[in-house]
């Protein structure tokens, strides 16, 4: 069992399917306790069947505006010792905007949740987590952020958003002061329902989810995962082979 995360309070948004379920599994196994956000009222209460009373778990449409705030809220009226967010929800479409239509709708959501709303949350948690002894924010972006795809531009470029922003964060926590690890975990292809692709090429989510918790628990300010490892040492090399690899990419 981990030191680190035996009696932590977690934040978790995407708490219910995939790397963030996995995550939620394996933070209760090691003895935190989870506030899972997510917008699945009948898989959270799955959840907390299965994890007890160690999983707490919010309803909440993070595409919704006025949602993050209510997040916020939550933690510091029901959880004011929570000492770690994990933004890790997202949603990925794959619009054609080259073809007329109008993506305007799509493209907001995918904004407000992707990148608008970890934003929100984690900007308005800072002074409460830096109350907290050995606080983390991690926000789970991915290869992506660093070399973009054809068919996912939206996606594409709130990772990409979401890496400037981690770091621009981690500056101003370490000027004010802030005793904050700020981390970024960047995910290759991982078998779940959010990307494409064949499964048999993707990481599984247990073990994504694994690396993310080991490296935000040794206070990493970045997590390099299966795959990006190689993008990053091809990137230093050649930024245009790197582009050119990772356009048509199945993820």
């Amino acid at each position: 069992m981990s030191a680190y995360w035996k009696g932590r309070k977690v934040l978790l948004t995407g708490a219910t399917r995939g790397i963030g379920r996995a995550m939620a599994e394996t933070l209760v196994a090691e003895g935190a306790s989870v506030l899972g956000v997510a917008r699945n009222t009948a898989a959270l209460e799955e959840m907390t069947r299965k994890l007890g009373p160690r999983f707490d778990g919010l309803e909440a449409d993070l595409g919704d505006p006025e949602i993050p705030r209510g997040v916020v809220n939550w933690v510091a009226d029901a959880h004011p010792d929570c000492s770690v967010l994990i933004n890790n929800a997202a949603v990925m479409s794959y619009p054609l905007l080259t073809d007329g239509s109008n993506h305007d709708v799509g493209i907001e959501e995918e904004v407000q949740i992707n990148m608008i709303a970890p934003m929100q949350i984690a900007t308005a948690l800072l002074p409460r987590l830096a109350a907290q002894k050995g606080a983390r924010i991690v926000n789970v972006t991915s290869g992506l952020a660093v070399a973009p795809k054809t068919d996912a531009p939206i996606y594409c470029a709130t990772k990409a958003g979401m890496r400037s922003f981690t770091r621009s964060l981690r500056y101003q926590a370490e000027d004010a002061g802030l005793h904050i690890g700020i981390c970024e975990a960047l995910l290759p292809a991982v078998n779940t329902s959010l990307s494409r692709g064949r499964a048999e090429r993707k990481m599984p989510a247990p073990e994504a989810a694994a690396a993310i918790l080991a490296g935000a628990e040794a206070g990493k300010a970045e997590i390099w995962i299966g795959k990006t490892k190689l993008l990053r040492r091809v990137m230093r090399l050649s930024p245009a082979l790197a582009h050119g690899l990772m356009r048509r990419i199945e993820a």
